[in-house]
């Protein structure tokens, strides 16, 4: 990958991340608290549905930014020809490893903003070193593999269909994301389905959307400066 499609990728990625946590956080919290084991009400209700976003605008940057920044240079390593049946499994594999290294951001942000959604009355910095004296840096990546094993079929099953359908119907990611997530959810979570059913399909405009504006852009300049 060259230097221009390296800073693309990194700040693009970036972009479209803190975009999207930012944007929908509230319906997450909501989401979080109707899965919460003592209520909905318990966990706080529709009080503080801020409660945790410093958490998530701190990881949400890094954490799509090492995702697609790992998934274009993967791509970039991996050379097929446009129209070599191999391509799929390019992408299958670029996808799952920008997982395996996004997860190490994003698990420990998950984390900390899910026991801050749950105790609004809790600062996020209060609760991160809470977790780090009593629990130590595993208790920042507790879940850490099944949350793996949870994105990575995912990733397998949208990518691929991603690329190949924005080749072959010339449509911009920002409508391809929203009907592939869409699909996908039934097997995702039942308690606050239709919170999260409503994050899902706006999330996928506003994630993938951003990101290929913000990259197009971002290469265009490049091109465009001496």
């Amino acid at each position: 990958m060259d230097a221009p499609g390296f800073t693309a990728s990194l700040v693009a990625g970036g972009v479209a991340g803190a975009a999207v946590d930012l944007i929908l956080f509230p319906l997450d919290t909501i989401k979080t608290r109707l899965q919460s084991p003592q209520g909905f009400n318990q966990a706080g209700g529709f009080r503080g549905i801020y409660a945790g976003v410093p958490s998530a605008a701190i990881g949400s940057f890094p954490n799509a930014a090492a995702f697609f920044l790992t998934y274009e240079y993967v791509k970039s390593l991996l050379h097929t020809d446009s129209t070599s049946h191999f391509r799929p499994m390019k992408h299958m594999l670029a996808a799952s490893t920008g997982e395996v290294v996004a997860c190490l951001i994003r698990v420990p942000s998950e984390v900390v903003k899910q026991r801050a959604q749950v105790s609004a009355s809790s600062k996020t910095l209060q609760i991160f070193s809470t977790i780090l004296s009593e629990e130590g840096i595993q208790g920042l990546y507790r879940g850490y593999k099944s949350t793996v094993l949870r994105e990575i079929p995912f990733s397998l099953v949208q990518f691929p269909l991603w690329e190949s359908l924005k080749v072959a119907l010339q449509l911009q990611s920002l409508h391809l994301w929203m009907w592939l997530r869409q699909g996908s959810c039934w097997q995702r979570l039942f308690a606050g389905v239709f919170p999260r059913m409503a994050a899902i399909s706006m999330g996928g405009f506003i994630f993938l959307g951003a990101y290929d504006q913000t990259r197009s852009l971002l290469l265009e300049v490049g091109r465009k400066s001496p």
